[in-house]
């Protein structure tokens, strides 16, 4: 059984989570760490945009201000995500990997077995989605108004959101799982032409998307949550998941990534 790191990273700001998924790749396209999973929360709650997202005309900065959240762009691609109470996994593995199949919809698959298994802790009846249609038809900013290939769903609702990037020879795919939703705060993100369209869409959600604790009969905590999917993923990538802490070197490189790029405006607002 192969050993990865895992990095319990706790709740950090939007940028320094970001930061630390760049910098556990940058690690491990050196060969300085083993493949890597983290989990994390986020403290403030973050809205994360996808790296081709528009952001003017899409998204409601004054809101986002107004409520406390920090906006940051993600390496991967998709659409908007709000990061609240939730779960955030993060999967750094090279992508030449003997287990890891070299087209992105297939290692979706491969990896989120993890996501799959966790579920199942949880005695949550979840399945991956096979969209019968192409995707990204409805126009929306929000990532879950509909799922993509091989992401997690129950009852047919999205259940687990994922993205994926390559670089430097090496795969990060990070997602996101909702512990609980509060679809009123989610919608006032966004800008919609009207308040009828956006309340139309408000009201839709419940039929696209669920979180984990509108399944359960007995509500589950963060710890909880972090607990079931850390198994799951265990069993679904057939790994052994060995504790890793960062030095004090090495977060003072991640808060760096932090302050120089993905705290600035530069490159949150670049497109």
């Amino acid at each position: 059984m192969e050993r990865w790191y895992f990095v319990d990273s706790g709740h950090l700001t939007p940028a320094l989570n970001m930061a630390l998924d760049e910098a556990l790749m940058n690690w491990h396209s050196e060969g300085k760490i083993p493949p890597v999973l983290r989990f994390y929360g986020w403290k403030p709650a973050g809205l994360s945009v996808g790296y081709f997202q528009k952001v003017k005309g899409k998204i409601d900065l004054e809101a986002v201000n107004r409520n406390g959240y920090q906006l940051v762009r993600r390496q991967t691609g998709g659409r908007a995500v709000l990061h609240d109470d939730e779960l955030t996994y993060s999967v750094i593995v090279s992508e030449s990997h003997p287990d890891m199949p070299a087209s992105v919809k297939e290692a979706y698959l491969v990896i989120s077995q993890g996501l799959l298994e966790g579920f199942k802790e949880l005695n949550i009846p979840a399945d991956f989605a096979i969209p019968e249609e192409k995707l990204g038809t409805t126009g929306s900013a929000v990532c879950f108004e509909e799922p993509s290939w091989y992401e997690l769903i129950v009852d047919e609702k999205k259940a687990a959101g994922s993205a994926q990037t390559r670089k430097k020879g090496v795969i990060l795919q990070h997602g996101s799982i909702p512990i609980n939703v509060d679809e009123s705060k989610l919608f006032d993100m966004f800008i919609y032409k009207n308040e009828r369209i956006k309340q139309r869409a408000r009201e839709a959600f419940g039929d696209k998307a669920v979180s984990i604790n509108h399944i359960l009969e007995t509500p589950v905590s963060f710890e909880d949550t972090k607990a079931a999917f850390k198994n799951g993923f265990e069993k679904g990538l057939n790994i052994e998941l060995k504790p890793f802490q960062l030095t004090d070197e090495q977060w003072a490189e991640v808060e760096g990534l932090a302050q120089n790029k993905y705290a600035t405006d530069e490159w949150n607002f670049s497109r």
